[in-house]
């Protein structure tokens, strides 16, 4: 009878071990009040957006919480009531040590298992990454004040060599993670600052298992690789239909030539306005060889006026399309459109051949597709 009272106390011992499979967060931080509060956030699933999960209070220069089991890796952050900025880790089902720096809380280290190694390793190349760009960018700061033009085109090189470096490095790294949460965040860098095509960047998305591909964040990269991937160069350009300032109904496909520029714009903006001349003087010179232009302008709600006005105060004799919603513009989403002027160029079977060109690179490619 002993022994079974003995060998019952043993598994429920064993099975209280194993409930505890949440991760433990272990911080130190000197200089901050006794009772000051931490709060821990998660991304969440359904908001996208980070939620306080719990909060706790530093005591003696320490603050600790024991919080639940996560399914899957997911980003969180630390912020210190009073203190500027926040800490960034992965909470994964691991002990994770933090030593906090009040002064700078992005400058913390972050310990813990092979998700947040991953991370510690990207954030110090970003971080080297970024002490030599601006490095750079004050040294051109002073070339400018000195007018010393051969030092600044020194100075761009060098910076472009930065950049291109820092591509590789992100590529390298995605290569030794491709298991972890961290090859999320290095695929919509590289999709932000265009470090690779869209195409190459959805092949090294399909190179993530699949528990990280059903993770938020992976659903919110998938959904915007397809969205950019169905508007690269040398996919077809999707058609749309949309209210011309005769408030008829033209789509893209009858509005084609030879040669197509689909020119996002909008009254509002000046550099569109600015970029005008340089367009109209393109249709000029190529429409009877086949170029056409479709303008779709996002001008805002009960601005039509304003288009309007636009469109004759900068001779824009081409046709015009637009739903007047701003950047809900149901085309301008169609095409991934987050800044203008965006232009797409088109080959003769709608194919887009190029992208954002302006002024002498505008009207070489068009001269190129059209003799």
């Amino acid at each position: 009878m002993r022994k079974l009272i003995i060998m019952a106390a043993i598994a429920i011992v064993a099975t209280g071990c194993e409930q505890d499979k949440g991760y433990y967060l272990n911080g130190n931080i000197e200089g901050v009040e006794n009772g000051t509060n931490v709060y821990i956030s998660e991304i969440s699933d359904e908001t996208r957006r980070p939620e306080v999960i719990d909060t706790v209070q530093v005591e003696n220069g320490k603050f600790e919480a024991d919080l639940e089991e996560n399914e899957g890796p997911t980003m969180a952050f630390i912020s210190i009531e009073g203190l500027n900025g926040n800490i960034i880790y992965i909470a994964e089902n691991e002990e994770i040590n933090i030593e906090a720096y009040k002064d700078s809380l992005r400058s913390s280290r972050i310990t813990g298992g092979k998700e947040n190694r991953a991370l510690s390793q990207y954030m110090d190349h970003l971080k080297e990454t970024n002490r030599k760009v601006m490095a750079g960018r004050n040294e051109m700061r002073e070339a400018y004040s000195a007018q010393d033009t051969v030092k600044l085109e020194s100075l761009q090189a060098a910076e472009d060599e930065i950049r291109d470096n820092d591509a590789v490095s992100k590529k390298k790294i995605f290569k030794e993670n491709k298991d972890s949460y961290v090859s999320l965040m290095i695929l919509m860098d590289m999709l932000r600052m265009k470090a690779y095509p869209v195409k190459e960047i959805k092949e090294m998305y399909n190179e993530i298992p699949e528990n990280l591909q059903n993770t938020a964040i992976g659903q919110d990269l998938k959904e915007t690789l397809e969205k950019q991937d169905a508007v690269a160069i040398g996919s077809k350009a999707p058609n749309f239909t949309a209210p011309t300032p005769e408030g008829e109904k033209l789509s893209l496909k009858d509005a084609m030539g030879e040669v197509t520029i689909i020119d996002f714009w909008a009254a509002w903006c000046k550099p569109c306005r600015a970029e005008n001349p340089n367009v109209v003087k393109i249709y000029n010179k190529y429409h009877d060889q086949g170029l056409n232009i479709i303008g779709v302008s996002l001008d805002r709600p009960g601005q039509k006026d304003k288009w309007l006005e636009a469109i004759e105060e900068d001779g824009l004799e081409w046709q015009h399309v637009s739903n007047l919603q701003f950047w809900q513009d149901p085309v301008a989403q169609l095409y991934n459109i987050r800044s203008i002027p965006a232009t797409f160029i088109l080959d003769e079977n709608g194919e887009i051949v190029a992208r954002d060109l302006r002024g002498d690179e505008l009207e070489a490619k068009v001269d190129e597709l059209l003799n």
